[in-house]
């Protein structure tokens, strides 16, 4: 029946079942390290992996708290499957160690986070594996990047902080005919405005920290896709330890709640708040998914069914402008990270992508004058206001 049911109605009840024992109405926290066998035989059948159910917290499924949430982000975005991780970077780098070896080719979007680039461009190519960072938003260089080597296509659209698309299903065709796993990372539209399984990827990843946790006071990832990719993924997950903490997972299973009344007003917010400054003299530039004036305008609309609370800007004057701007915000928080409940502003070049080599910055379009805004869901009259009065300083 779960999986008839819609969207919101999945935020709330997915994968939710009374406590068996004491009849809990909300999932409860395992807060526990390591599980009672019933004999030796059950112990060895379920460490053998002959039967399922806990062995240690370390070793997936881990906690019932983290199948819980598994299993409810994995009904959201649409796979068999899923795996909770301490953090997104836990989450792409057990992808990573799972679907290349040494002498392999990873092919990955060139504008993605900051720590995600240093992943790949610095950790992967010790491991002996290639890395090639390409323009995803155009298809003929995703065509041209592939060699008999490539074994995975790594895509985050839209990106991080230029707000780049691409285009997931005609990548993940592509992919697919040439027997490499497509893997996105959903952080900025998360699974209520945006589903890449559906879209033909194989494994949809988010960093829980920002809107599936959605109050800035976690940290986790997640990642859904089929049962034979995950049950592969386990053993990284097992040995490498990367894993989050009941807690985390009980926060996350709480954020989900309530991600679909969330989304809708950050999208909200995100729209007027761009709409404002797209009409700016003193702003350069906006980009944000809803307006027409995106470079992916049209992309956006037929893969995504809203365009979320991300979106940057640049101010006339680059970036001492900028810089004065963000330092006389009062309700917007000078912070890094995103998809918490306040408006959240920083400085890409200096702060989150500070690690990515300048000229690769400027090469990929993270300019030095570029502003990342996370729209919070304040009152948006109040955001505009705070970014009006910033303004006049610069």
């Amino acid at each position: 029946m779960e999986r008839d049911m819609k969207f919101a109605t999945k935020c709330v009840r997915a994968a939710e079942k009374p406590d068996p024992i004491f009849g809990a109405h909300t999932t409860p926290i395992f807060q526990t390290s390591t599980f009672i066998f019933e004999n030796t035989e059950q112990g060895a059948a379920r460490f053998a992996g002959e039967e399922s159910g806990y062995v240690y917290a370390r070793i997936p499924p881990n906690t019932p708290t983290h199948a819980v949430l598994a299993e409810k982000f994995a009904e959201l975005e649409g796979g068999e499957a899923g795996q909770t991780f301490a953090s997104g970077m836990a989450a792409i780098t057990a992808i990573s160690l799972t679907a290349l070896k040494q002498g392999d080719h990873l092919i990955s979007t060139d504008v993605i986070y900051g720590c995600t680039y240093s992943l790949f461009s610095q950790i992967l190519p010790g491991l002996g594996i290639d890395v090639s960072f390409v323009d995803t938003s155009k298809i003929e260089n995703v065509k041209q990047a592939f060699k008999p080597e490539t074994k995975m296509v790594f895509l985050e659209s839209p990106a991080n902080p230029t707000l780049t698309v691409c285009d997931i299903a005609e990548i993940a065709a592509i992919a697919k005919e040439k027997g490499a796993l497509c893997v996105v990372d959903n952080t900025f539209a998360t699974p209520y405005f945006q589903r890449p399984l559906e879209l033909g990827a194989d494994l949809s990843l988010s960093s829980c920290t920002k809107y599936i946790g959605g109050h800035a006071d976690l940290l986790g990832g997640v990642v859904a896709g089929s049962k034979a990719f995950i049950n592969r993924m386990s053993a990284v997950v097992g040995y490498t330890g990367g894993i989050m903490g009941p807690h985390e997972a009980w926060l996350c299973i709480r954020g989900l709640k309530t991600l679909h009344v969330r989304m809708e007003r950050h999208a909200e917010n995100a729209m007027k708040v761009a709409k404002f400054l797209e009409s700016r003299p003193d702003v350069e530039w906006v980009r944000y998914p809803g307006l027409s004036s995106h470079p992916q305008y049209e992309l956006a609309r037929k893969q995504m069914s809203g365009f979320s609370g991300m979106l940057s800007f640049e101010i006339r004057g680059g970036i001492e402008a900028g810089r004065r701007l963000i330092d006389n915000v009062k309700l917007c928080s000078l912070a890094v990270s995103l998809g918490a409940t306040d408006t959240l502003i920083q400085h890409p070049a200096s702060m989150t992508h500070a690690c990515v080599p300048c000229a690769v910055r400027k090469k990929v379009g993270i300019t030095d004058g570029l502003v990342r805004l996370s729209v919070g869901i304040e009152d948006s009259e109040d955001i505009i206001t705070d970014l009006k009065q910033a303004l006049k300083a610069v």
